[in-house]
């Protein structure tokens, strides 16, 4: 996986300090820690319903210490941002070309010598949806690594890491267990979101 922020020593003790004061200042609580088996992971991102989400996310990634990269639509990666978001953990996604993000996910896991977590939206979009996409759950099949239920409460203004969650490959029992976590969280535009 490409150099980030999150691997940038000094830059990333500056931001930090900034997303910590900011996110205080602003009445949000962060909550959780990574614990070490999850040190590689997936990280579901729900509720998704706000372009509000990736700055807030990477906010509490730096907050966490933790090495984050995420996927988004190829879109936010055109120019003259590309760089910009790629060094800031992002992963440009083709949805047309989506076919092969599994096992290049897996791969990239595999081969990264210590601690990343891919942050996944299992919606896959902003806009209002009913159902998840799986990908994160066959990420972290195939990876052999566990989820992690990260969450963002804008009514309660409290986000972080719930549990850890380790996929048996039993989807809809798996998913429901997972949607169920997710239910009572409520994203910047509420009535978009559905854990169903």
């Amino acid at each position: 996986m490409h150099r980030t922020v999150f691997s940038t020593p000094l830059i990333n003790t500056l931001l930090r300090t900034f997303s910590v004061i900011f996110l205080r200042l602003s009445g949000w609580k962060v909550q959780g820690n990574l614990p070490a088996e999850a040190c590689k992971s997936v990280l579901i991102a729900a509720p998704h319903t706000s372009n509000w989400d990736l700055p807030y996310t990477l906010m509490v990634a730096f907050a966490l210490r933790l090495n984050v990269y995420w996927m988004g639509k190829e879109q936010l990666f055109r120019p003259p941002f590309r760089r910009l978001m790629m060094w800031l953990g992002g992963i440009p996604i083709a949805r047309e070309k989506a076919s092969n993000v599994v096992a290049a996910s897996v791969l990239a896991i595999a081969q990264v010598d210590g601690p990343v977590q891919l942050i996944v939206p299992p919606e896959g979009t902003r806009d209002k949806t009913r159902y998840w996409k799986t990908g994160f759950y066959y990420i972290a099949l195939g990876a052999q690594v566990p989820i992690v239920m990260a969450y963002m409460d804008y009514q309660k203004k409290v986000s972080g890491l719930g549990p850890v969650f380790a996929p048996s490959g039993d989807l809809a029992a798996d998913m429901a267990s997972i949607k169920a976590f997710y239910a009572s969280f409520k994203g910047k535009n509420a009535d978009q979101f559905h854990a169903e």
